[in-house]
């Protein structure tokens, strides 16, 4: 799992830091994006966002050759796929 972000490193590792603080060290990696070039290839821009390059919530499945399977991509931040809808997508992909 990838985790994209807008904020450059020191924000991230910020972000990383408070993670770890309330239980543990995340078993992902983060990608800081903050001239949002990952943001504008998939189309995630929120102009209307509070911050300048912010992006909409995405989750992706993406497979072995890079091609996307499975998206889910919503404007309102508080609205997140289930994690049954991410695990019949990757299970889609024929891992087990």
């Amino acid at each position: 799992m990838l985790v994209v972000s807008v904020d450059g490193e020191r924000e991230t590792a910020i972000s990383v830091a408070r993670i770890a603080a309330s239980g543990g060290q995340p078993d992902f990696s983060f990608l800081y994006d903050p001239d949002h070039r990952v943001i504008d290839r998939y189309g995630l821009l929120n102009p209307a966002g509070s911050r300048q390059g912010i992006p909409h919530p995405a989750t992706y499945v993406i497979d072995e050759q890079g091609i996307v399977r499975w998206r889910f991509v919503e404007t309102d931040y508080r609205v997140r796929p289930t994690n049954e809808a991410i695990l019949a997508a990757l299970r889609s992909l024929g891992g087990g």
